[in-house]
């Protein structure tokens, strides 16, 4: 199922800097001072590669007692920091009043946050707010992984009369701890532009890193899966940043990070590559054919397993063969040059619609019993 948003393409009101560059919004997590601002500001305008400046004015923070934003004040030095550079500002908004502020000062893109997006009555009361305005919205990821809540926030911004809009892929909370401050999770960014193919999407390395060290790697994968461009913190110094220090990186550092990027093409250039693509495709898709089948075959033979079971009285679940399963087809896996992770989730899947199956096997009464 498509999702049906009335959006307007990217390039109508934010385009890379060079074409040969991706799109690049930039500049500190917080506006901590008039100077610090406006020296980050100068510094990222004089890169030549940042199309718009962001600073977060008000900051939603976990707990009270943290640096919560310098408010109000800092429109203004958001206001004569485009004034000084020419560079397009955006800043997040979280309540109504936030969007007042920010339109009443000029601000050119607001976002959504995460924690806002993870609540559709803030969410409705922003897009309320919003009624009758001429500005882009970008709208975060919730927290948590939903993409429902993610498609109803743009869904209500947009029903707003919003058409300048694109969603920002910036990571999901998790339990699992990994290197990744919030776990990207592409597959869900990816479910999302299926949904939607013509909403651009911006990726957000900073947040899904934590860490200035895995940004480049995150820029890159992002612009590989053909996202729009990247919102990226930076800091004129970043050792005494006020919030998120780890994860922001100087004007200077954000400049050979994007020269190292490599911008690839949306759609093959010859005829000659194109037919390559075809032939490939066609070779997946003998081999999917056989994948499925030899999956149908598996599971009737997971249904006679729970025949067995139940004629038996014995349980579904047997842990000792799950965790032989789990510990021999990883290692052949391992063999074969797949990756663990992946062969233990898709062990994990075929194991769950195997027990399902039996469940339901169990459940059946035998003709001798009917």
């Amino acid at each position: 199922m498509k999702l049906n948003l009335n959006i307007e393409p990217l390039s109508n009101w934010l385009q890379p800097t060079n074409e040969k560059k991706p799109l690049v919004i930039a500049g500190p997590c917080s506006a901590e001072t008039e100077e610090q601002l406006l020296a980050t500001a100068h510094l990222l305008a004089k890169t030549g590669k940042v199309s718009a400046l962001r600073a977060g004015i008000w900051k939603p923070r976990t707990r009270p007692g943290e640096f919560e934003g310098i408010g109000s004040i800092g429109l203004q030095w958001l206001k004569r920091a485009k004034e000084e550079t020419g560079l397009k500002t955006a800043t997040e908004v979280a309540t109504a009043k936030h969007v007042e502020e920010a339109l009443a000062a000029g601000v050119d893109v607001l976002w959504v946050g995460a924690r806002s997006t993870a609540n559709p009555f803030t969410v409705q009361e922003i897009a309320d707010a919003l009624k009758g305005a001429d500005v882009p919205v970008i709208v975060k990821n919730p927290v948590n992984p939903d993409v429902s809540l993610w498609v109803g926030a743009l869904e209500r911004i947009n029903n707003a009369g919003i058409t300048k809009l694109a969603a920002i892929h910036r990571g999901f909370s998790s339990f699992e701890k990994t290197a990744f401050r919030n776990e990207p999770m592409w597959e869900l960014a990816i479910q999302l532009k299926t949904l939607c193919p013509e909403l651009p999407m911006i990726n957000d390395p900073s947040h899904i890193c934590g860490n200035r060290e895995l940004i480049s790697y995150v820029s890159q994968k992002a612009l590989d899966l053909d996202m729009q461009g990247l919102i990226i913190e930076s800091h004129i110094d970043p050792s005494v940043a006020w919030t998120d220090a780890k994860q922001q990186v100087t004007p200077a550092a954000l400049s050979d990070l994007i020269d190292n990027l490599t911008l690839r093409h949306h759609d093959l250039q010859t005829p000659e590559l194109v037919d390559k693509l075809t032939e490939l495709r066609k070779q997946i898709d003998k081999l999917d054919d056989l994948i499925f089948q030899k999956i149908s075959d598996r599971m009737k033979v997971a249904e006679k397993i729970g025949e067995h079971k139940r004629d038996n009285d014995v349980t579904i679940l047997q842990v000792n063969r799950w965790e032989e399963i789990l510990k021999n087809r990883t290692a052949y896996a391992r063999a074969l040059k797949l990756d663990d992770t992946f062969t233990e989730k898709l062990l994990e899947l075929l194991h769950n619609e195997s027990i399902r199956r039996q469940t339901e096997v169990m459940n059946t009464k035998t003709a001798t019993e009917a």
